[in-house]
Order: structure tokens, then sequence, then C-alpha cells
């Protein structure tokens, strides 16, 4: 299995997802080698063995890996990747990044490639190099399937299925059209796209998801199987307890500050609810490349005073915000499943989300809007703020539906698409 981020090290839903899935495979005796690019020695190896690229060495001058890597083509990737950077940070990175041929090439070829993990300057480098490092780790281990997760790793699926002729299955956790819309990255598409066809199996993590698959990239539909995502169980054998500081209610955005996550949305819509009643706070917490645009929105809206961004948070300190939260939104413009409101309904927080989500396909207890839809929205935060019954009835109805969708159930969904595409 191919994958990009392994927790705690994680910068969204991705690393999260596998966790829970190589997790769930475990219980159907499905036994898991875990390739990262980098790995940090921290990273939980309950439930798989965790190989690190950065320490595996490629041959590069063996024909099998040079006949791969004469078709490999570097390609210049636009800043809608790079989530987490100013604009003139990404300025930055790009002037620095206009290296000549033979200074990109004397790193690509060492027999050992350090990889930063991350999602840098020179992420489209990483791709290729893992795809390297695939092939070598394909050649040299027993196995049945390979298992990519998301574009970045579909590469290192395809020459390891080249080197050994074993069945390939892709799994599309977001596509190129849920980050950037219309505006999208051709040389990720086109990399999105083969990776599907040379696929043996496509896993979509929704219906939506699986429709935009077929739709718009071609992809044979015989193929294309939905296994929605699921949420860790609470360990906790009780709630989170944590002070909130402020007398007034909390409604909380969590997620990344990107045009697919609709954070301005949220904002319109948090400025709606204060002009109704003011002894409200709203929380932004994430990091992204809209995050200044939002701060200046909130500042021209005159609602700073009520509004809080507290920046990327991971691990407790995730439980801890939604222990604050007396309502969660997840206002995505085009969200391919989305974890986080079945992590804040396992808190008991009522949520509010957008019909634009795969998660809306497999929830009932929550409140779905238009994620444009900025009245209806500010309608349901101030419902679930004032209405007791209604967040009791969302609460007890919410946590019970949401313990129902777990990893396990998905992960045995996945390991029959293994066994059809062994079979095949």
């Amino acid at each position: 299995m191919f994958g990009w981020e392994f927790p705690p090290h994680i910068t969204g839903g991705l690393g999260t997802a596998c966790f829970g899935l190589t997790k769930g495979l475990l219980k159907h005796g499905v036994e898991v080698l875990f390739v990262v690019p980098k790995a940090y020695g921290d990273e939980s190896q309950e439930a798989v063995r965790l190989l690190n690229a950065s320490d595996v060495p490629v041959l590069i001058h063996d024909p099998v890996y040079r006949e791969y890597w004469d078709q490999i083509t570097f390609m210049e990737i636009g800043s809608n990747l790079i989530p987490y950077v100013t604009p003139a940070e990404f300025e930055e990175m790009v002037t620095e990044n206009t290296r000549s041929a033979e200074e990109t090439l004397s790193p690509v070829f060492a027999e050992r490639f350090q990889f930063s993990g991350k999602y840098g300057h020179d992420l489209m480098a990483e791709v290729s190099r893992y795809a390297l490092v695939g092939a070598s780790i394909a050649a040299n281990n027993e196995f049945d399937v390979i298992h990519a997760h998301d574009w970045l790793t579909y590469p290192a699926g395809i020459a390891a299925k080249k080197i050994t002729g074993k069945p390939l299955v892709v799994h599309m956790h977001a596509t190129e059209f849920d980050r950037s819309g219309e505006n999208i990255n051709s040389n990720v598409f086109e990399i999105e796209r083969k990776g599907m066809e040379e696929a043996d199996r496509v896993i979509t993590v929704s219906n939506l998801t699986r429709n935009i698959v077929i739709e718009r990239y071609g992809i044979n539909p015989d193929k294309v199987i939905t296994v929605h995502n699921a949420v860790e169980p609470s360990e906790k054998s009780e709630m989170v307890e944590t002070e909130k500081h402020v007398r007034e209610k909390v409604v909380t955005f969590l997620g990344r500050i990107t045009f697919q996550k609709g954070p301005e949305y949220f904002i319109e819509a948090a400025q709606k609810v204060l002009e109704r009643d003011p002894n409200v706070r709203f929380v932004m917490a994430g990091t992204g490349d809209l995050m200044e645009k939002m701060i200046r929105r909130v500042a021209k809206l005159k609602i700073a005073t009520k509004f809080h961004f507290t920046g990327f948070l991971k691990g407790d300190n995730v439980d801890k915000m939604f222990a604050m939260s007396d309502v969660y939104v997840m206002p995505s413009v085009s969200e391919p499943f989305g974890i986080s409101p079945l992590e804040a309904m396992r808190s008991n927080v009522p949520v509010v989300i957008s019909k634009q989500s795969g998660v809306a396909e497999v929830l009932n207890h929550v409140i779905k809007v238009d994620f444009w839809d900025i009245d209806a929205m500010a309608d349901a935060i101030y419902a679930l703020l004032h209405y007791n019954s209604l967040t009791q009835m969302f609460q007890t109805h919410g946590t019970d539906e949401v313990n129902k969708l777990v990893w396990e159930e998905a992960a045995g969904k996945v390991a029959e698409i293994y066994k059809s595409a062994v079979i095949a």
C-alpha cells in the first residue's frame, strides 16, 4: 500500500483514512506493508509494517528502472497544490525551483532519495522518485495486491504493477475537480486519469466522486466501486472535558482554508447569525491559501471580536475543539467524503453539512444545506444554538448513527475488492 502520509504526521483526512482502513483490514486477515515517503519513527505500526521510502535503495542503472524513468516527465505544479504557504512564499519557492536540468537530475539518480514527505515546491520530483522506489519495493517483496492512495502515489502503483504484474487498486479520495473547481492542473488530471486507467479496480469514497471519475475522466464504470469512509471509534472512556473560557456558544469550522472547503460561506453565514444573536463565537481551525483573505473578510465585516483563527489542529487539540463546540459546520463546495462531521458527531456535536459532500450520502441526522445558500446555513446554525429539543435529537440519534460507520465494515468491502482483482 502506497500513501503520502500516516498518523500522527498528517495534513488532513487522507492520513486518517489510511490509518483507519489498515486497522480494519487487519481484522479481515489482510497484512499491509505501508510505504510512506518519509517515516519519523513514531507512527503506529499496530496494523501495518511501515516502510520508509527514504531508506530504500534504487539501482538506477538497472535497465528495468531506467526504462521506467524514461517514461517520467517532470511537471511544474500550480499554487493550488501547495495549500499551506502564502503567495509571497510560493513565489519564492518557484524562483528557487528554476534550476537547470543538470542540477535537477543529479539528486534524482542517487541510490537513495531523501523525501520530505510534504507538499512543497518540488512535489512532482518527489512523486517521480517515489515511483522509482515503488518499483524497487515491488521487486523485492512478496504481496498479492498493490493499493495506491490518491494521485501522489498512482505513479508508484503503476511502476509496481509493471515490475510484478500484480493487480493494482487505486483509491480516489479527492479529484482535481474537487480541489480546484474548473481551474484544474492538467498535469495532475493526467496522473489521476492514467492511474485509474492502469488500475484493475478504482475505489471511490462516495457516489459523488464515482460519478466524477466516470463522467470527467472517462473511466469504465464496471471497475469503479464506492466504499464510504468511516471514523475511528473513540478510545476515551468518557467525553473530553475542557474549559471554554467564554460564555457564548461556539460554532466551529475545521479543515483546510481552501476553495474546496468553502470557508467564505462559513464567514458570510456567521455574520448573518451574529446579526440575530451577538452572543456567539465562531472558530475557523485550519490553514490554507485563503487564510489571509478570510482574515481580511472577517475584519471588513467587523466581526473580528467574535471570530477566532486557531491555525492547524491535530490529535488531542481536535478533540478539545469539538468539546468546546456547540455546532460544527462543513460548508464544502465539493467534498468527496468528509470525515470531520463524523468526528464531531462522535463528540456529541450537532452538525451542518453541505449537500455537495459524499458524507451526506450516509448521514441522516444532520442538517444539509447547499454550500452557496448562506441564509439556509445561518438558519440551521441559529436553530441548533437556540432550540434545545432539536439539538438533543441530533445529538442522540447522530451519535448512534456515526457509531455504526466503522472502518472494519469499510475494510471488509475493500478486502472483497482485493479478492475480485486477484481472481480476475
